[in-house]
């Protein structure tokens, strides 16, 4: 009946391969033959969700065992709701076209704030009570992970429970709990008692167990938990990051992705400790896979999936501690398959011609580096740990080889920034231009081309930054037309922007606790659908939903936050110590640079010791350093 409706509907909305499967390496399990069964929700529409490593991994993982099913679901775009709402169909899933609500466990990855809106759409559209107090036996437990998570509160009353760091082991863990649940209790989860049992799993929140009261400011002035919940979740860490699952089969999309490519995930974790990065602290530590392994999967992948393409994934790709040879295997190996290589995330520090000769040997791509900061001053204040000569060696390296191309990301906003720095961006972006004017020279000299993207700085949970106001959306907006003015005075050097309103919602969120879950609740309400969307944002309705509820959110945003105050998240423990980040956010204002572990010193961030593990590098340079 359902599949009937749909086939229906296809014909009248856009990009109807959005909703229709069977994609190269899907996997179809027969439903009578799983005793537990998950949908994995992205929420974001099918060329967004496609494009994240995080489900072809769990999507993977899960299906790969006996007895377990996981298929997936993603948020329908606005002309696809309408058609569903219109016919009475609900949200479905992907491979077997049931409704989400048949399902043991609705699974939500949290990858960006402006994505809120859209889950709550979305378990509208399951008919699942949005409220986790509102859902009974015949509802599937929801649940969430992802980097979003680590902040879990503005959201906190629409889960039964979050997963907390690294999901591999740990949704594998959760879903044979749910198998033991069924078995015992004739093929149904009796949701209390299995949400205390779930507690004994690593790295979960469940928010039913925790009550707060807030400050005006957001800040915690109570926190009551109920027996058996800890008082702080520790993360989910994976330990031997060689032997973890990977996807050798990954789903090839009926349809091009944001990111249509191999993904190949080199590493995880970042030890640089960049001031403003949650990334760099919710993925410490460190964890590589060997040489050997990565040429391997690779293989693999290339002749699995037919991808012209191959990115080596991790936070920091190049920070890799045998990137050079690795690249220099894969590049000898892919060539002769016409597969080229990309490395998406580049130390400026860390470039060099050898690297650049190895990457460009079937076919260039734009090249990204990310100096974060126009001065020294403050690229020491953030910690960044490159100069401008850094920062010039790496694009002559690039343009000596052949490209034409480079983008260059930069920061405003930034704790301390003056108009100074704002020049700096400038001054540095022209300077880069120059050099790839010069070294190229005659007829090349035109073609040169650098890209400025500035995105506006937001406080994010977990960093020696989450103390720091963000900018007004008026300071910011002043700053962009500076910035905007000087760089249309140069043909060949652009200049890309944030939306000032999309971030200072997005700071909103990331800063926000419990009290914000009724205020997304109304803008979904009013209307409010991907919000990432720069054509789809309507802070129009955002604002009359903060206005309905009674929440300031400049009060939340635009103002220090106390250095001694209990913020929304701590609760959820990271493995780095509150102290280090203190130490770091007062680094900061110093311009005190902290160094990178795997330089030899540690920065005693109390990852290692909280957690129980430590920095895995495998590269031929470092074998051994487990």
């Amino acid at each position: 009946m359902l599949q009937e409706k749909l086939e229906r509907v296809l014909p009248l909305v856009e990009k109807p391969a959005r909703y229709v499967n069977n994609e190269y390496n899907s996997v179809h399990k027969v439903w009578e033959e799983c005793n537990v069964r998950m949908v994995f929700a992205y929420p974001d529409v099918y060329e967004i969700g496609m494009s994240h490593l995080g489900l072809e991994i769990l999507y993977g993982v899960v299906n790969s065992r006996e007895g377990m099913l996981m298929e997936r679901a993603f948020a329908p775009w606005r002309d696809m709701e309408e058609k569903m709402r219109e016919k009475g169909l609900p949200l479905f899933s992907l491979e077997s076209k049931r409704p989400v609500r048949d399902f043991d466990l609705l699974g939500f990855t949290l990858q960006y704030e402006l994505s809120f809106t859209n889950i709550l759409n979305m378990l509208d559209l399951a008919g699942i009570p949005l409220h986790f107090w509102e859902r009974g036996p015949g509802d599937p437990l929801v649940i969430a992970g992802g980097p979003c998570a680590f902040n879990p509160e503005p959201l906190a009353p629409f889960f039964d429970f979050f997963l907390i760091g690294d999901g591999e082991e740990g949704l594998v863990g959760i879903m044979e709990l749910v198998a033991e649940h069924k078995e015992k209790n004739s093929g149904r989860v009796v949701r209390e008692e299995f949400l205390e049992e779930v507690l004994n799993l690593p790295g979960i929140y469940v928010p039913s167990f925790y009550h707060f009261k807030y400050a005006p400011d957001g800040t915690v002035v109570e926190k009551k938990v109920t027996a058996p919940a800890p008082g702080r979740v520790k993360k989910n860490v994976l330990k031997n990051f060689e032997k973890v699952y990977y996807p050798e089969l990954p789903i090839v999309p009926n349809m091009e992705t944001v990111h249509d490519r191999i993904m190949l995930e080199v590493a995880r974790g970042c030890a640089r400790g960049c001031r403003f990065c949650q990334a760099g602290i919710i993925y410490r530590p460190v964890r590589e896979k060997s040489k050997d392994v990565l040429v391997r999967q690779a293989d693999k992948l290339a002749e699995s999936t037919g991808y012209p393409e191959i990115s080596l994934v991790s936070l920091s790709s190049a920070d890799y501690s045998s990137i050079v040879p690795l690249a220099r295997e894969l590049a000898d190996k892919m060539s002769s398959k016409g597969v080229s290589l990309s490395l998406p995330s580049l130390r400026v520090d860390k470039f060099s011609v050898d690297l650049a000769e190895e990457i460009q040997k079937v076919r260039k791509s734009t090249l990204t580096f990310a100096p974060e900061a126009g001065t020294q001053r403050l690229r020491d204040v953030i910690n960044k740990g490159v100069t401008e000569e850094d920062v010039l060696a790496a694009v002559s390296s690039a343009f000596s080889a052949g490209w034409d191309k480079v983008k260059l990301y930069f920061m405003m906003g930034l704790p301390t920034e003056t108009y100074e720095d704002l020049d700096g961006i400038f001054d540095l972006a022209l300077k880069v231009f120059n050099t790839g004017r010069d070294i190229r020279g005659g007829k090349g000299r035109n073609r040169i081309k650098v890209t400025v993207s500035v995105s506006s700085f937001v406080p994010k949970a977990h960093t020696p930054f989450q103390w720091c106001p963000q900018d007004t959306v008026e300071v910011l907006k002043r700053k962009q037309a500076y910035l905007r003015d000087k760089f249309s005075r140069i043909k060949g050097l652009d200049f890309n922007w944030h939306d000032a309103q999309q971030s200072f919602l997005e700071a909103v969120i990331a800063r926000g606790n419990r009290e914000l879950a009724p205020v997304i609740r109304e803008a979904w309400r009013k209307g409010c659908r991907f919000d990432s969307w720069s054509d789809q944002f309507k802070p129009e309705l955002w604002r009359e939903a903060f206005e309905a509820v009674g929440y300031k959110p400049a009060v939340k945003v635009n103002s220090q936050l106390g250095l001694e105050s209990v913020l929304p998240w701590e609760h959820i423990d990271t493995g780095v110590s509150k102290e280090f980040l203190l130490r770091e956010y007062h680094n900061a204002l110093q311009g005190k640079l902290t160094l990178d572990c795997r330089q030899g010193k540690c920065s005693q961030c109390g990852i290692c010791v909280g957690l129980g593990v430590g920095m895995e590098l495998r590269g031929e340079e470092n074998a051994g350093q487990v």
